[in-house]
């Protein structure tokens, strides 16, 4: 084996280059940290391996927290999206959601071009084959072409490449996705380091030829307009926008797959390990959903560049002639051409409890993961790991006492995070609004109020980007001041109000006030502003703030209640063994989960509120002895 001379040795190395490794790598440059991003293909950087979307119900709001911690995903969406649009735009403002359709190819050339031109960050292209460690501790990475690279810290970011298997029917291919190759030296180097690993699938569809698509009968999909973006930095969108079309699933098709379920390898055995429950495989929804006369399908288009077409929502690894069957059984799709065949994918993946909640390995420092070699699917969750992660690894490189650690009371992340390391995974996981207890106040519009002050404080937001939040602060304040100042009906406005649409009130009252009702669209608040700069997002912000003040202040007293336990944290070391007033299942459960907190040792699996009291008190008791020790001292 050869090892490197010059330049061997640096902060942090991030291996792997998807969208977990993207924002990690960026992270920690942002911290200050010198980073080499190892991928085994330099021009698959930021790449799409399945749908070319961002966002969604459960998923905007990261993507929208990843930006308002300084993160890739949000400007790199609004930069390269050709279709936006806000899910649940009718239901609460809990559950509302952006979502775009992304020109692929762009997207992934804007992720590349970034981390080119980020300062600290150093791109090469290689396969990580085994860990370097001494003295307990991982110290570097062995390359494939026999490399040694040393760093204070290490970020592993895999996606489905470990130890990845591809499954076209009854034909199984070794790689990480489609025309990439499989990542295997890494496992050999958890087994030695006694890490406990599992396996995981998901699955992707088959890419269609829009020229041999006949689209003209189907139902038009448009994009919201103005379109919605992301990033609270972004002023529009860069590129022209495209429709999607909607058709669905026949008798026809379902027999198909009946006829068939044999020769997929979700139901020959062919493959043992679980798939997401939430984002199922056409076979999935067929056998699941046996009554179901037809599943809907949206045809959206890949790129401005390109005639592949995505037909989400029939994932599938049936054999390749089926999959041409059931396709063209699809109305507008009879003379349907296949362009890339969809496949299922196992993935070796590492059991998260084994992680802190900053996403380092609790018994080997130094050495954190990101991404779907955590358990998670999707895009969206695996920049917010890799962000966390890699501003982590930045800062234990640069020897800095302060961690991001996002709490589950103030972001989604933190629900994601403190998900993974408390309760771990059976199946890959997915993010959803019903996973966050306090999500009125978790909402997309006030990501930055909620977190870039922390990210601000840990170095991930540059000067600009500051001054922009503060910037937007001062605009909502100025705006919060003249929604009070102003009152209508007057004389003047009596009439506007009728043009606008809204009612007649026959009692003054502040624009504020109006604010609350349910049926005042923030557009028509707008117009009654007249002479003042009004931002539409920080105007349905404070609109938000006003209809569900008591909803959320309620909220806001279970989160200082909540926040006193999260606060309370649990020495390393703790004895549970000791705590004879716990059940045996219970001190076997926190020992191995290791909670950092009394608030996460309430939701391990099992632990009950009692047991939480009992840990209260033998918290309590050890502060008390511990204190009388030291004025006897």
């Amino acid at each position: 084996m050869l090892a490197s001379a010059a330049g061997s040795e640096t902060d942090v190395i991030v291996v792997g280059g998807g969208h977990a490794g993207a924002e990690a790598a960026h992270a920690a440059a942002r911290v200050g940290a010198r980073v080499l991003l190892l991928t085994q293909a330099v021009d698959r950087i930021g790449a799409m391996s399945c749908n070319p979307a961002i966002g969604g119900v459960g998923k905007g709001p990261i993507v929208r927290e990843t930006d308002a911690l300084g993160g890739l995903m949000a400007r790199a969406a609004d930069a390269t999206g050709i279709q936006f649009r806000r899910l649940n735009a009718s239901k609460g403002p809990a559950v509302r959601a952006t979502r775009c359709q992304s020109d692929k190819a762009r997207y992934a050339n804007w992720i590349r071009q970034t981390l080119e031109a980020c300062p600290g960050v150093s791109i090469k292209q290689d396969t990580v084959d085994d860990l370097l460690i001494e003295e307990g501790r991982v110290v570097g990475v062995v390359t494939g072409l026999g490399w040694v690279w040393r760093a204070k810290a290490i970020v592993l970011t895999t996606g489905t490449f470990l130890g990845g298997l591809l499954h076209y029917g009854e034909r199984q291919v070794a790689g990480g996705r489609a025309g990439d190759a499989a990542a295997t030296g890494l496992i050999a180097s958890f087994e030695r380091m006694g890490l406990e690993c599992g396996r995981l699938k998901t699955g992707t569809v088959p890419r269609l030829d829009a020229r041999t698509l006949d689209l003209a009968g189907l139902e038009e999909q448009p994009g919201d307009d103005p379109p919605p973006l992301f990033s609270f930095g972004s002023t529009g969108v860069s590129l022209p926008q495209r429709v999607c079309w909607l058709t669905e699933t026949t008798p026809r098709t379902h027999q198909i797959i009946r006829d068939n379920l044999h020769r997929s390898p979700m139901y020959s055995g062919q493959i043992q390990s679980r798939g997401p429950r939430y984002c199922p495989s056409i076979e999935d929804k067929i056998v699941r959903f046996e009554a179901k006369e037809s599943h809907r399908i949206f045809l959206e288009p890949e790129g401005l560049d390109t005639h592949e077409v995505y037909p989400n929502g029939i994932s599938t690894s049936l054999p390749l002639d089926v999959q041409v069957a059931l396709v063209r059984s699809i109305p507008g799709c009879a003379n349907a051409e296949i362009v890339r065949p969809g496949y299922a994918v196992e993935y070796t993946f590492v059991d998260p409890r084994q992680l802190r909640r900053t996403l380092e390995l609790i018994d080997w420092p130094g050495l954190y993961l990101a991404g779907q070699i955590n358990g998670t699917t999707g895009y969206e969750d695996a920049a917010g790991q890799g962000l966390v992660a890699g501003a982590n690894a930045g800062l234990t490189a640069l020897g800095a006492s302060s961690r991001l650690i996002p709490a589950r009371t103030t972001s989604y992340l933190g629900v994601m995070v403190d998900d993974l390391v408390t309760r771990g995974v059976t199946e890959p996981y997915r993010m959803f609004t019903s996973r966050a207890e306090y999500r009125l106040v978790l909402r997309e519009d006030n990501a930055d109020q909620r977190l870039s002050p922390e990210a601000r404080a840990l170095g991930l937001l540059s000067d600009v980007e500051w001054a922009a939040f503060e910037s937007r602060e001062a605009r909502r304040d100025a705006l919060a001041q003249a929604l009070e100042a102003r009152l209508v009906p007057t004389a003047e406005t009596q009439q506007r109000l009728g043009d606008l649409g809204i009612a007649p009130i026959a009692v003054s009252v502040t624009l504020a006030e109006l604010a609350r009702r349910p049926e005042v669209e923030p557009e028509q608040l707008a117009a009654l502003l007249e002479h003042h700069e009004v931002s539409l997002g920080l105007l349905e912000t404070l609109m938000i703030s006003a209809r569900y003040d008591g909803y959320i202040q309620r909220q806001n007293a279970q989160l200082a209640r909540q926040t006193a336990l999260e606060d309370t944290p649990i020495p390393a070391d703790f004895d549970y063994a000791g705590i004879g007033a716990l059940s045996f299942e219970a001190r076997q459960r926190l020992a191995r989960v290791r909670p950092e907190t009394v608030g996460q040792a309430g939701r391990v699996e099992g632990i009950t509120p009692a047991a939480v009291s009992v840990l209260l008190v033998w918290l309590r008791a050890g502060e008390v002895i511990s204190s009388r020790s030291s004025a006897a001292g």
